[in-house]
């Protein structure tokens, strides 16, 4: 008798089924697990419509997510579900990187504002000298 190997069938949502928020921020690969995006849904970091949401948000495409990382931000159109996380061509076919978001994103790249309090791994904490030249330089008196 020939064996027959089993493979648990993964496919992309019908239509009528749901996806929710952490799941889909994960397969969008927003997030590296599940659970970094639950954390950064509860934390308030990503909100829908300009409003905060739960984990358990029934998304629907047209819903614009903003999502905050020490990083960047970045505001989304959902255009699609998934509760699968395949590769990053496929994630991206996911969303659409709203154009506000995407000139905000290389207008902090061009200034280097997302790069303002970086500092070289080791060096530590600035002494009060430090300090006190950075509240100068910066008009924090």
């Amino acid at each position: 008798m020939p064996r027959t190997h089993h493979r648990k069938q993964e496919t992309l949502p019908e239509k009528d089924d749901g996806c929710r928020l952490d799941k889909w921020l994960w397969a969008a690969r927003f997030f590296k697990t599940r659970s970094l995006a639950a954390a950064a849904v509860e934390g308030g970091k990503v909100r829908i419509d300009g409003d905060r949401a739960k984990n358990a948000r029934e998304m629907k495409p047209g819903l614009r997510v903003t999502i905050k990382n020490k990083d960047m931000q970045i505001e989304v159109e959902v255009l699609a579900l998934s509760n699968v996380r395949r590769g990053a061509p496929e994630a991206a076919l996911l969303y659409r990187e709203t154009d506000e978001s995407q000139r905000l994103r290389q207008q902090a790249q061009e200034t280097g504002a997302d790069q303002f309090a970086e500092r070289d791994r080791g060096l530590g904490r600035p002494t009060k000298r430090q300090m006190r030249d950075i509240q100068r330089f910066t008009g924090r008196d």
